[in-house]
């Protein structure tokens, strides 16, 4: 077996590479990839159209292209197996673990699915992925995978360890044993050192660890990844409702989910209202961004109209204008800092145990604490820049407020959208931003009203 070697991709490469693909130099892309990570063949080939990128896929072992292909962004491996014939299709699962493999068949139209599963060389691996299609992609059923390692309770460890021989065949990664009865209900699991150092006759049952964490196949990935981040598990045992062991999800699932849903929550956080990837057509990223930037504009015309209003006080008082960027993005940066702990909190059960009254007084003594701060550092440049103590002593009574009422908004807007079921991360982008410019505009106004008897 040659060895994996750690793989740079610089231009030059790049250009050579890309003058092999063209003049279709078989030995050379061959060479230059043998023992390279198809991780990072994955990486290289991103670069190259799906034609090219096939024809350096077919000089490859099938294990690697497999593992090159279920390694690309999802709608790039959809338009890969546009150009694969089923039998390729079918070749690649077979060298795939069944969570892997279903995934790649979710991507195929039903008649499409059905033939590669007709095709397949492993029965066994046939049988896996018929049961996990019945499963939703965002369900512990979807994102487990069929192959582990299983040992009945009454078997003695020189059995065990003959089985185990059998079953790692077909998988790739070990973390434990799971220990099952006769019908295949989970009863809990052991650790291969244990097998190892136990005498031969001794029986699983006198060895195992019945303490285990378990999930059912229903249970939604959100679930899945708290208890996996909050016990630290390289793997998750997924029973059905009777407790009949069905697969085990890995700690690679887990970091894909994590990662998908701190895409999902950045890009709504920034006001991107769809699932957008950075080689998506110009139209369906202007789509996604459109909605958000609509918003933002229809509330910066708001706030011009408001402005307006007050057109005649500002006339009276000029000086008033400077400071109306200052009050808006204070309010607005200080609602986001408040809305983004609140959504990373939520992300956390744990974290957001307290009751809400709680969470709001001790966010209102950190906004108490931030607005006097600030106000008085306001009110210091004002006065020293203006020597008017009537206008600095608005901006900053302003300034004080706007920070209490744009942390409360933060605060509040993310926890009243999580109960209400819509995904709080968009509380954290142009929502808040838009809403307490508004707010603070009418703060600002009102002081100055009150201040200067307008």
């Amino acid at each position: 077996m040659s060895e994996i070697m750690d793989f740079a991709l610089s231009k030059e490469f790049l250009d050579r590479f890309t003058l092999a693909v063209e003049g279709q130099e078989a030995d050379f892309i061959q060479s230059s990839l043998e023992g390279v990570k198809p991780v990072d063949i994955t990486e290289l080939l991103e670069e190259f159209d799906a034609e090219e990128s096939k024809y350096v896929l077919d000089l490859l072992a099938p294990q690697v292209g497999a593992e090159v292909v279920i390694e690309l962004e999802e709608d790039l491996q959809g338009r890969f197996l546009t150009i694969f014939s089923s039998e390729e299709i079918a070749r690649y699962i077979d060298c795939l673990d069944s969570d892997d493999g279903v995934h790649l068949l979710n991507l195929l139209s039903i008649s499409r699915r059905e033939e590669v599963i007709s095709l397949l060389e492993n029965e066994e691996k046939a049988g896996h992925l018929l049961d996990l299609l019945r499963y939703d992609d965002d369900v512990a059923g979807g994102l487990m995978a069929k192959e582990l390692i299983k040992a009945n309770h009454n078997w003695t460890i020189k059995r065990c360890i003959e089985e185990i021989r059998k079953q790692a065949e077909n998988v790739q990664k070990i973390y434990s044993v799971y220990v099952v009865d006769d019908h295949d209900k989970l009863l809990g699991k052991v650790s291969l050192k244990r097998i190892i150092l136990a005498d031969d006759n001794t029986k699983i049952a006198d060895i195992y660890d019945s303490d285990i964490a378990m999930v059912e196949t229903f249970v939604e990935e959100e679930e899945v990844v708290q208890i996996m981040q909050k016990y630290d598990l390289d793997a998750l045992p997924v029973v059905n409702v009777r407790g009949k062991l069905m697969g085990r999800i890995t700690i690679d699932d887990v970091l894909d989910v994590i990662t998908e849903q701190a895409e999902e929550d950045i890009q709504m956080m920034s006001g991107i209202s769809a699932d957008v990837e950075e080689d998506d057509t110009v139209w369906i990223i202007s789509k996604a961004r459109l909605p958000w930037l609509v918003i933002g504009l229809v509330g910066g015309l708001l706030g011009a109209k408001f402005i307006s209003l007050f057109e005649a006080d500002i006339a009276l008082v000029p000086v008033m204008a400077f400071f109306i960027p200052l009050i808006t993005a204070t309010g607005g940066n200080v609602g986001i800092q408040s809305s983004t702990i609140v959504v990373q909190g939520l992300a956390n059960s744990s974290v957001f145990r307290d009751s809400i009254f709680k969470k709001l007084i001790k966010t209102f003594l950190v906004a108490v604490v931030n607005g006097i701060i600030l106000a008085i550092i306001v009110f210091g440049i004002v006065i020293f820049s203006t020597s008017d103590q009537t206008i600095a002593t608005t901006v900053s009574t302003a300034l004080f407020s706007v920070v209490l009422l744009a942390s409360f908004m933060g605060t509040i807007t993310p926890l009243i959208l999580d109960k209400l079921g819509v995904n709080p991360a968009i509380a954290s982008g142009p929502f808040i931003t838009t809403a307490n410019d508004l707010l603070g505009l009418a703060v600002y106004f009102f002081v100055a009203h009150q201040l200067y008897g307008l």
